[in-house]
């Protein structure tokens, strides 16, 4: 019977009370301490399935938490309405440097303090400094760099709500411009051609500058442009210019120039089909993409690419890139023309300096 035991189960699952059939040994007191403080094969049994339900839950709430995360349309319609009527390009570059709230602060500091420099000598000397690129050529127009490091806690939200859901953010921008436009409040004028677009068979507002070589920034508060806010979702608390009954819907300040010759335009443009942002190549602060990681340099240590590889070394709108080369991401003909921003990077707030990405 021992034996048919023995086959049956292993030794080290044995008790005592067994062991001592089997070799006719008493147990040692220390082995008696052990064997008491060794659980049972059912004790086991019930950890590792409390374990195994423990992880299942936890994995079921972490993936709760990745879509509670998410904000609802209406809370992203109400988050953009501040800059949804800004002209495309400046609309893009708006949202991809908002992604990078702390440079944000410290251009504005070093706007205060470089308040002399103007032109070419305000671009040649912030290129000097180690931001993004997208944060490098909002200094082409201060009024925004005052206005999103004013409101910090707005501009680090939103930066937060468009690496997370890009396509959902120019979603909503859409849509407040179309509440905009059937109120009468966003019309072509001096400043500003604005037209409604089929691309890819979906319609879009598209708003651009008269003159490609100035920029107008849009000012104006969001309950006269848009309507009232819905009831849980308020426009942010921010400054909008008051509003005097008879004059017009959308002020504009005076033209900046960010063209070609001294800028090369905003760091980026918007792509509505697909609810994207790409880079400008043509912007003097990207450093140029036609030199990706050298096309044909998949491979190495880093993955594709290359390491950093693209202008040179530039950062490159930061992690977007994430040390790939393009041609790695199936995007191919890209390689001489752009990248779409936002594929590697994931929703944080920046609080360490410049030298951290």
């Amino acid at each position: 019977m021992i034996a048919k035991f023995l086959r049956r189960r292993p030794l080290g699952t044995l008790s005592l009370g067994a062991a001592v059939l089997l070799t006719g040994e008493r147990p040692t007191p220390q082995q008696s301490a052990a064997a008491a403080n060794q659980p049972s094969a059912s004790q086991q049994r019930t950890d590792t399935a409390t374990k195994t339900a423990s992880t299942a839950t936890g994995a079921d709430t972490a993936k709760a938490d990745s879509a509670a995360k998410k904000l609802p349309p209406e809370a992203l319609e109400a988050l953009v309405a501040p800059i949804a009527l800004y002209p495309d390009a400046l609309l893009a570059q708006t949202l991809v440097a908002s992604t990078y709230p702390l440079e944000i602060v410290q251009l504005h500091q070093w706007m205060e303090k470089n308040s002399g420099l103007k032109d070419k000598a305000l671009a040649d000397s912030v290129a000097k400094q180690p931001w993004d690129p997208s944060v490098q050529s909002m200094a082409a127009i201060p009024e925004v760099v005052k206005r999103l490091a004013d409101d910090i806690q707005w501009t680090t939200s939103m930066g937060n709500a468009f690496l997370a859901q890009q396509q959902d953010v120019m979603n909503a921008v859409q849509v407040m411009r179309k509440k905009a436009k059937e109120k009468g409040a966003l019309e072509s004028n001096e400043q500003q051609k604005v037209e409604v677009q089929t691309v890819e068979s979906k319609q879009v507002i598209v708003v651009e500058s008269k003159n490609p070589e100035v920029i107008y920034v849009p000012s104006y508060s969001p309950t006269v442009v848009y309507g009232a806010p819905y009831p849980y979702y308020p426009y942010p608390p921010i400054y909008y210019p008051p509003y005097y009954p008879g004059t017009a819907f959308v002020a504009f300040g005076v033209g900046m120039m960010w063209g070609a010759a001294i800028w090369g335009g905003s760091c980026c443009y918007a792509g509505w089909g697909g609810g994207n942002v790409y880079i400008n190549n043509g912007n003097n602060f990207v450093g140029g993409v036609g030199g990706v990681g050298g096309v044909g340099g998949v491979g190495g240590v880093g993955g594709v690419g290359g390491v950093g590889g693209v202008g040179g070394g530039t950062a490159m709108l930061g992690e977007n890139v994430a040390e790939l080369g393009c041609c790695g991401l199936g995007i191919d003909t890209a390689c001489d023309s752009h990248l779409i921003v936002g594929l590697f990077r994931t929703p944080r707030s920046r609080s360490s300096g410049p030298g951290s990405d």
